[in-house]
């Protein structure tokens, strides 16, 4: 659990400078115009939008100083989020209107997420959870190929470059933040 900073459990919700991915529901991206109607739906959310060449809108809200986002080449919902902190947030929250804001931006944040992304807070955290796996099962399957290429001393020059090839292409999508599919983790599995 979390122990809050001061006196508001607001002060541990959201890390400042931290670009998020989400998943996003098949289909929404192109039903909602990609990133033009991503700006459109920040509209309804937050304040003072502006949207830069390539599709990046950038608002505000209450304790949200700064959200930033789009959907990214992977089909991702890509935001940025900086809220406030120390003493600004101290300020923010004793003034008069300060916790029912406070309340309020994290209820256009959480909206905004529902609809940009097509799931509900439950099914995003699944989605994570689902995208963790499928990156730990391609971390497990690369190291056990290391090891059984470094134990099995009979193994055949074409597995041995047919595993580091698949290997490279695993790390490869690891590195780029995508999670590989279940097939090509068991590509890897079946050589040893």
């Amino acid at each position: 659990m979390h122990k809050p900073l001061g006196r508001w459990a607001y002060e541990t919700l959201t890390v400042p400078g931290y670009m998020e991915r989400f998943a996003v529901k098949r289909g929404l991206i192109k039903s909602m115009g990609g990133n033009a109607g991503l700006a459109k739906l920040a509209t309804t959310y937050f304040e003072n939008i502006n949207v830069d060449a390539e599709g990046v809108f950038t608002g505000s809200y209450g304790l949200l100083v700064s959200v930033q986002g789009n959907y990214d080449d992977t089909g991702k919902l890509a935001v940025e989020v900086t809220q406030l902190k120390g003493g600004d947030l101290a300020t923010f929250l004793d003034s008069d209107d300060g916790p029912t804001k406070a309340m309020e931006s994290r209820k256009r944040w959480s909206g905004f997420l529902d609809d940009a992304t097509g799931y509900n807070a439950k099914q995003r955290g699944d989605k994570a959870k689902e995208e963790t796996k499928k990156f730990s099962k391609a971390k497990s399957a690369i190291k056990m190929a290391h090891k059984s290429m470094d134990l099995m001393k009979n193994l055949d020059q074409e597995t041995i470059d047919k595993a580091n090839e698949l290997i490279a292409s695993l790390q490869a999508m690891i590195d780029a933040g995508t999670p590989p599919s279940e097939g090509q983790v068991k590509k890897l599995d079946k050589l040893f």
